[in-house]
């Protein structure tokens, strides 16, 4: 199976696909759909990734067009009150919205996906990526642990939430490209 992997961009059509497979991941994996306090970076996607210089959202497509996974990458903007000694927004990134549609997982389609934001992260001089996840989904924490993320917190709260980050290794790759194809074995 190939699969391209791009970064979005600021049409209409595709935000809309992406927002649409976003809302049915998150129904799938979380039981429940739009909360305006958690998903304002999906209805606002323009705001949250496309228009800032240091943000970017990755979409991964089947080569029929279909989107199979999500990925976004922003400059860190959570005012935790724990972490104010940690993150700052100068030189930490957060990883949002990791989603493989489950026909395509356990092929490398989601270590792939945070290659691509991380090497992201990395060209934008960020020198560390936050993220949170929770011990519910199925993987999460294995997954992110092999990517190389330390737990910074275990919030030990009713979503069952812990706090992630990792120190960007700071391999400086150039690349013009934006689009980026990969052999994905389903």
């Amino acid at each position: 199976m190939n699969v391209t992997i791009k970064a979005l961009g600021n049409n209409p059509k595709e935000i809309n696909q992406v927002q649409e497979f976003l809302f049915k991941m998150i129904k799938k994996e979380f039981g429940y759909g739009y909360v305006a306090e958690w998903h304002q970076d999906i209805v606002k996607m323009d705001e949250y990734y496309i228009n800032p210089e240091r943000n970017n959202f990755f979409v991964a497509y089947y080569e029929t067009g279909e989107i199979i996974a999500t990925i976004g990458i922003r400059e860190y903007d959570k005012d935790f009150p724990e972490f104010k000694h940690l993150y700052s927004n100068d030189n930490t990134s957060s990883i949002w919205r990791l989603f493989v549609d489950r026909r395509c997982r356990r092929c490398g389609l989601a270590s792939k996906m945070f290659s691509v934001a991380e090497n992201f992260a990395n060209q934008q001089n960020y020198e560390n990526i936050y993220l949170h996840t929770h011990k519910t989904l199925d993987g999460a924490l294995e997954f992110w642990t092999k990517m190389g993320f330390i737990v910074s917190l275990d919030a030990n709260d009713e979503l069952e939430t812990v706090h992630m980050d990792k120190r960007i290794q700071g391999l400086k790759i150039d690349s013009l490209a934006n689009e980026f194809r990969y052999a994905v074995k389903l």
